[in-house]
C-alpha cells in the first residue's frame, strides 16, 4: 500500500508529460500552417500588416472617429474561426453582443480594435503569438492562427 502512492504519482507525471509534449508537437505544427496561411494572406489586397504580426481587413468602415484605448470597455459582435474555416465562437451567431476590456482579451484583438471607431467591422487574422501561443483554450488548438469578423458596436 506505501508504495501505491508514488507509483501513481510517477504513472500521473508521466502522462501529464506526454500530453505537454504533445501539445508541443500539434502547437508546432499549427504554428507552421498559419505562417504559410499568413505569408499568402499579407499578398492579397486590402490585407494591411501592422510591425506585430496582425494582419487585418477593413469590411465598413465609417467616418473617422476616436478609437478605444487599451484599456477601454468595448462592446462588439463577433465571429471566430480557425483557418480551415472551423467556427469557434461567435457572438453573431448567438445573437447578443459581448462586452469587455480590451486590457482582458488576447493582445491582437487590444491591438486591433484600437484601429476601429464605433460602427467599423474588420476581419482580424492573429498570429498564435498575439492569440493564445503554445496554450490550447476549449475547442482551439495550440499554436493556432485565428481569424475574427469583429464589429465595434460601443466603447467608453
Amino acid at each position: 500500500m506505501e508504495l501505491l502512492l508514488p507509483i501513481l504519482l510517477v504513472i500521473a507525471v508521466f502522462f501529464i508529460f506526454r500530453t505537454l509534449q504533445k501539445n508541443k508537437q500539434h502547437a508546432a505544427l499549427n504554428k507552421a500552417a498559419g505562417k504559410e496561411f499568413l505569408e499568402k494572406n499579407r499578398n492579397k489586397e486590402g490585407i494591411i500588416e501592422t510591425s506585430s504580426g496582425l494582419q487585418y481587413e477593413i469590411l465598413a468602415k465609417e467616418e473617422e472617429g476616436a478609437t478605444p484605448s487599451a484599456t477601454s470597455k468595448v462592446k462588439v459582435h463577433y465571429h471566430g474561426t480557425l483557418i480551415d474555416g472551423r467556427v469557434f465562437d461567435s457572438s453573431v451567431e448567438r445573437g447578443e453582443a459581448i462586452e469587455f476590456g480590451l486590457n482582458q482579451v488576447i493582445k491582437g484583438w487590444t491591438e486591433g480594435l484600437q484601429l476601429m471607431s464605433k460602427g467599423d467591422k474588420f476581419r482580424f487574422f492573429i498570429p498564435a503569438e498575439l492569440a493564445y501561443g503554445d496554450g490550447s483554450v476549449a475547442i482551439i488548438p495550440a499554436g493556432s492562427t485565428l481569424i475574427f469578423e469583429v464589429e465595434l458596436i460601443d466603447f467608453d
